[in-house]
Order: C-alpha cells, then sequence, then structure tokens
C-alpha cells in the first residue's frame, strides 16, 4: 500500500510537472505568437508607410510636371498671341497705307471728274456762244450785203474801205492783246492767288473796302472786348468752356502780338470732322483784327509742277495785308503729309517743301493755321513749325442743347422771316412755321440722344427737322415730328457708325 501512495504520489508529481511544463510551454508559445504578430504589424506599418511615401513623392513629381506643361503651354499661348498681335498691327498698318492710298487715288478720280465737268461745261458754253455770235454775224453781212456790193462796184471806195478795214482791224487787235497782257499783269500782281478759296480781303486792293470798313466799326463798337455777341463765345461758334477760354486766349494773344510788331505764333487745330475748325479760325481772325484766307491741301496736288510758283505767289500775297493775315489750311494733310509716302508725287514734296521755306522763321505779317483730322500725317517739319495746339473734341451733351438751340433758331423760328431788300416785294415770301410745345427740356432730351454728333450733324439735323415740317401737310413743328426726325437721324447715325466699323 505505501509502494502503491508512492507511486501515485510521484505519478502525480510527474502529471503536475507535465501539466506545468505544457503550461509554461504553452505560454511561450503565446508570447512567441504575440511576437510575431507584433513583428508582422510593425513590418506591415513600415512597408505602409514606405508606400505613403512613394505615392506622395509620385504625386510631387506629377504636380511639377503639370506645372512645368502648364508654363510651357502658357509660353506657347503668350508667343502665339505676340505673333497673333504683330501680324495683327502688321494688317493694320497695311491696311491704312492701302486706305491712304484709296483715299488719295479718290480724291484725284474727284477732281479729274471733276475738271472734265467744268470743261464740258465750258466747252457747251463756248459753242453757245459761238451760234450766238455766228447768228449775230450771218445777220449783220446780210444788213450790209447791199452796202458791200456798192463798195465792191466803185474802185475808189474799195481802195478806201479796205485801207480802212485794216487799219481798224489792226487797232482792235493791238488794242486788245495790250489789254489782255496788261490785265494779266496786274491780275498776277494784285489779284487773289487761285489757291485761295474764301477771304476776307477782297480780290483786288480796291474791292471789298465798304465791308471791310463797317467790320472795323463792328468790332470797334463792341467796347475793346475779345468775345462773341454773346460774351462767352465766337457768334455762332460754340466750343467747351476748356476749348473757348483757350481761343479767347489766343484771339486776345494774337491782337496783342499784332499791336506789338511780334513774331505770330502758328496754330494746328484737330479732331473729327465738322467740330468747328474752320468757323473758329475765321473768328478768332475776325476777333483778333486779322483779315484771313482760306484754302485747302487738295487743291495742290492737281496744279502738279505749278505747285510751287502758286505756293510762293499765295505768301507774297499773303504779306501784302496791312492788318496781318491768318492763312487757314483746310485738309492740311493732303499735302503737308510726310515725305517719305511713297504715293506722293515729286510735285507734291515740292510744295511741301515750298511751304517749309516760307515758314521757315517765325513772320510778323501771318499767322499758319493747319486744321486735320489726322494729325499723326503730318510731316514732322511741318509739325515743328507749329506753335499752338487745339483740339475740337465733339461738343458735350451742355454743347449740344445750345447747338440744338441755335439750328433751331436759324432753320425753324427765322425762316419764315420776311426777306428784305429792293426787289423783295416781287420775290415769293417763305410760309412762317408755327412752332409747338418745343420746350428746353425737349430740347434737352433731344442733346442727350445725339451723343457723338459733331455740330455739322446737329445743324443737319435740324436742316432735316425743317424739310419734315414743310413736308408734312400743315406748316408747324410739334414735339412728335420733332422727336421722330431726332430719333430717325439717330439710328442712321448709329448705322453709319456700324457701316464705318466694318468698312
Amino acid at each position: 500500500i505505501c509502494l502503491l501512495l508512492e507511486r501515485t504520489r510521484v505519478e502525480y508529481e510527474e502529471k503536475k510537472k507535465l501539466a506545468q511544463s505544457q503550461a509554461e510551454i504553452k505560454a511561450q508559445v503565446a508570447r512567441y505568437e504575440d511576437e510575431l504578430r507584433r513583428k508582422r504589424a510593425q513590418h506591415e506599418h513600415e512597408a505602409q508607410r514606405a508606400r505613403n511615401q512613394e505615392l506622395v513623392k509620385m504625386q510631387e513629381e506629377s504636380a511639377i510636371k503639370l506645372e512645368q506643361l502648364r508654363r510651357q503651354s502658357e509660353e506657347e499661348i503668350n508667343e502665339i498671341r505676340r505673333r497673333t498681335e504683330k501680324e495683327k498691327a502688321r494688317i493694320e498698318q497695311e491696311t491704312m497705307r492701302l486706305q491712304k492710298m484709296a483715299d488719295a487715288e479718290a480724291k484725284a478720280l474727284e477732281l479729274q471728274l471733276s475738271e472734265d465737268v467744268k470743261r464740258r461745261l465750258l466747252i457747251e458754253r463756248a459753242n453757245a456762244e459761238r451760234e450766238k455770235w455766228v447768228q449775230a454775224i450771218n445777220t449783220t453781212f446780210e444788213h450790209i450785203g447791199g452796202g458791200l456790193r456798192a463798195i465792191l462796184t466803185d474802185q475808189n471806195k474799195l481802195v478806201v474801205a479796205v485801207g480802212g478795214a485794216t487799219a481798224l482791224a489792226a487797232g482792235i487787235y493791238t488794242t486788245r492783246e495790250g489789254a489782255r497782257v496788261v490785265w494779266g499783269y496786274v491780275d498776277r500782281i494784285l489779284g487773289q492767288p487761285s489757291l485761295i478759296r474764301e477771304s476776307s480781303r477782297g480780290k483786288y486792293p480796291w474791292s471789298g473796302v465798304p465791308s471791310r470798313a463797317m467790320s472795323t466799326v463792328t468790332s470797334k463798337l463792341k467796347n475793346g472786348s475779345n468775345l462773341g455777341k454773346d460774351g462767352k463765345g465766337f457768334g455762332d461758334v460754340i466750343l467747351n468752356p476748356s476749348l473757348q477760354k483757350r481761343v479767347n486766349q489766343l484771339a486776345n494773344a494774337t491782337a496783342n502780338t499784332k499791336l506789338h510788331q511780334a513774331p505770330f505764333r502758328n496754330m494746328l487745330f484737330y479732331g473729327p470732322p465738322g467740330t468747328g475748325k474752320t468757323m473758329a479760325a475765321r473768328e478768332l481772325a475776325r476777333e483778333s483784327g486779322l483779315d484771313y484766307a482760306l484754302m485747302t491741301g487738295g487743291d495742290v496736288a492737281p496744279l502738279g509742277s505749278q505747285a510751287v510758283t502758286k505756293i510762293h505767289q499765295l505768301f507774297d500775297w499773303a504779306k501784302k495785308s496791312n492788318r496781318g493775315l491768318l492763312l487757314f489750311i483746310d485738309e492740311a494733310d493732303a499735302f503737308l503729309c510726310e515725305r517719305n509716302k511713297t504715293y506722293m508725287s515729286e510735285a507734291q514734296r515740292s510744295a511741301l517743301n515750298a511751304l517749309l521755306f516760307r515758314t521757315g522763321d517765325q513772320s510778323k505779317d501771318i499767322v499758319l493755321a493747319l486744321a486735320t483730322n489726322r494729325p499723326g500725317d503730318l510731316d514732322s517739319a511741318v509739325a515743328d513749325r507749329i506753335d499752338e495746339v487745339l483740339e475740337f473734341p465733339l461738343p458735350g451733351e451742355e454743347e449740344r442743347s445750345k447747338l440744338v438751340k441755335l439750328y433751331l433758331d436759324k432753320y425753324i423760328v427765322k425762316a419764315g422771316e420776311k426777306r428784305k431788300g429792293l426787289f423783295s416785294f416781287f420775290r415769293r415770301q417763305p410760309q412762317k412755321i408755327a412752332v409747338k410745345g418745343i420746350t428746353d427740356e425737349l430740347i434737352r432730351e433731344a442733346a442727350a440722344k445725339t451723343d457723338g454728333f459733331s455740330g455739322r450733324e446737329i445743324a443737319k439735323l435740324m436742316a432735316s427737322v425743317q424739310a419734315a415740317v414743310y413736308g408734312s401737310t400743315e406748316c408747324e413743328l410739334t414735339p412728335g415730328l420733332f422727336r421722330e426726325v431726332v430719333d430717325y437721324k439717330v439710328a442712321e447715325h448709329q448705322q453709319r457708325r456700324k457701316i464705318a466699323g466694318h468698312a
């Protein structure tokens, strides 16, 4: 029994040890598996972090490549834009050159056509005069035929008649040719140059004396003021206040320059057509006490080789003015353009050089005033002669309102006034226009609608209103008719601008 108990105890101890050993082994296995799991998780974490870093690197490289592509695309687009703008500028320059050539050709063609028309009219007039004189001669010879027959039958009478006729013919021919030569000399020395289209001086020194005397008396009655009849402007010339002030200053300065015998200052007026450049120059000459003469640059090109002679004759004639003369050249760019233009003829270059020669020094006799719509086309030497530059912009709303009132009074209110004169009783008097409901508010409304109109266009607008009134059943101007014509002319103006923009 003791052995059995001892064996049982030993077996129990061994089983206990075995159980403990198995428990330790299981614990070791669990610890090993836990360590493996931990290492595996750490390894997976490291791998994931490496993958994330690689992904971030790839994203950064992709962003860099995209940025490089974007910059390259922008550079290519900018280069294409620069080439496009350069080509556009070249095309615009070529278009302007072709347009100028077309304008010059059109002006030359227009002048040629006008010369052809004048030549045809002169030929028709000469033919009519010739037929009239032929009929008169035939009638005369019919009356004197009997007397000639009597003379031819008597030898003594025939000799006397032939001698008398010969002497008479010689006297008539000598007198006619002598008178022609003398008058040509007088006209060349004293007459007005053919380039002048309008002048306050007469064609000859003795012509226009009463009108000039009346002009002098009128200017003296203005109490020494250089302003127009409304105290704010030059008569019918309506400009914006700043430009009006500048023109007044120029008039006063020119008058004082003449008074102190100082050199005159040359002027350049530029701006869109119809903004009052010619009218302002004319009134500036009047208010400063000068004579004025107006010519246009388009008249120089048709003169050809005679242009230089005509330019010198013009300046010689201008220097003879005792009061001083303002020479206004309208459309100055027509013959004072840059000398390197390909379409400029040698005669035009010579005429330009002649004008530059005569204006090289400041003058005490002549004020040179140029007007142009394109001041950039003027030759640099011409621009160097200019002392004062005035821009004539399109009228603002306040100026347009004054212009509408001015031409409303001229074309509508005063259109039906009776004409005065010696034979006014025998003339048909115009019908008086009745003006109804044309208020200042309506005039301001018309001024607001006519944005972009020049002074000349507003004058044409009011002339159209007058035509519409005369074309109506009753000769009266109503607000409805006034608005209708204004809206029509505004739409027409916009259509013209659209066509000009497409052209």
